[in-house]
């Protein structure tokens, strides 16, 4: 597994931490798991649909968030130089502004806060990492967020 920078790690954690046991407990989905029959998939429904929207929300964010710190290059990890693709963490980070600006209403600052100190990371990450800079509100998300400085 690939991890991160400290800065960026840390708002992840918040965000991680951010779910209860409770609901991780009621939530037995699992990708890996291959439905036996018809009542496997009822089964699986009726968990995911336990789950809060703002926990499916911010879980898509993290996986949007963590995908594109590899793709910007921020990997903790010998070849994360081989892993890093401008192109791919644009689309990523895009995504991902999308994302936090049309949920922010909905999950409250208590979720909100941690996603846009994140992207803004991500953002200033890319920025860093570009050779010929976008111009200020041009950069990935910028049209969703604002320039990010």
């Amino acid at each position: 597994m690939v991890t991160v920078n400290s800065d960026f790690q840390s708002v992840c954690d918040k965000l991680t931490s951010m779910s209860t046991e409770d609901s991780n407990s009621r939530n037995s989905y699992s990708e890996d798991a291959a439905p036996a029959a018809g009542s496997g998939v009822s089964q699986q429904i009726r968990d995911i649909a336990e789950v809060p929207a703002v926990e499916v929300i911010t879980t898509g964010a993290v996986h949007l968030m963590s995908a594109a710190a590899v793709k910007v290059g921020l990997a903790d990890d010998p070849n994360a130089e081989d892993l890093k693709d401008l192109d791919e963490a644009r689309k990523l980070i895009t995504a991902l502004a999308g994302l936090v600006s049309a949920a922010a209403p909905e999950i409250g600052s208590q979720h909100a806060g941690p996603l846009r100190d994140g992207l803004r990371s991500l953002q200033l990450a890319f920025r860093e990492a570009s050779l010929i800079p976008d111009a200020p509100g041009k950069g990935p998300g910028e049209k969703f967020t604002g320039p990010v400085n």
